[in-house]
């Protein structure tokens, strides 16, 4: 379980721009893409992340969430993902699927399409597990207090009795991933998605990551 607070001593910032340089020295690990995971709980501020590191890339973003067929598919979605977007991008080809539609409960809408560019996000719950890190050029885990993600999903998506009921599954599955993948521990780079910042900085948490 990540800790919700990291001693400052081990904090330091650097820009979106810097980071998006030190992603396209890396070489390519997929094909000719190189695919950057952007994991962590939910309410973490991946989707926030993502959005302003693909702004300093150029890159698409592919959010694991567009993929899951409903609250039951939280981690078994993985060969959709290979069959639909890894393994076209690993051979040089678009990749082409349609979101889940979370209103009608199916997938649907005008398809999505992702170019091989030279490098693609993806972002979303178990995005850097274990099955895809050898294909990663980085994998960068958010954390943020429990509190405070909790109340940023709720805020987000309503505060029914019956979502919060699948809230609390669905966060206590991810602890049980995130234990049993030790993905904090393999990330490359671990941000504090509670910090503000502005849109050029993150607040990065250098090794050791969060147990």
């Amino acid at each position: 379980m990540v800790p919700d607070r990291t001693p400052r001593e081990k904090r330091t910032s650097e820009r979106f721009t810097d980071l998006a340089a030190r992603i396209l020295a890396t070489p390519p690990r997929l094909g000719s893409v190189r695919l950057v995971a952007v994991d962590g709980p939910s309410g973490a501020g991946k989707t926030r992340f993502a959005q302003r590191l693909a702004g300093a890339l150029d890159a698409p973003v592919v959010h694991t969430d567009d993929l899951l067929d409903g609250w039951a598919d939280q981690f078994a979605f993985w060969d959709r993902l290979e069959r639909l977007v890894l393994a076209p991008l690993r051979a040089g080809r678009p990749a082409t699927y349609e979101c889940y539609q979370w209103d009608r409960g199916a997938f649907g809408g005008p398809p999505v399409t992702v170019e091989p560019s030279p490098a693609v996000l993806l972002e979303g719950v178990s995005s850097a597990r274990a099955a895809v890190r050898s294909r990663l050029s980085l994998a960068v885990f958010v954390t943020a207090p429990d509190r405070l993600r909790w109340a940023r999903v709720l805020d987000r998506d309503g505060d029914d009795v019956a979502f919060r009921s699948y809230l609390e599954q669905w966060r206590a599955a991810e602890r049980r991933h995130f234990a049993a993948e030790t993905t904090a521990a393999c990330a490359d780079v671990v941000v504090d998605g509670a910090a503000e910042g502005t849109d050029v900085e993150f607040h990065q948490v250098w090794r050791p990551a969060p147990d």
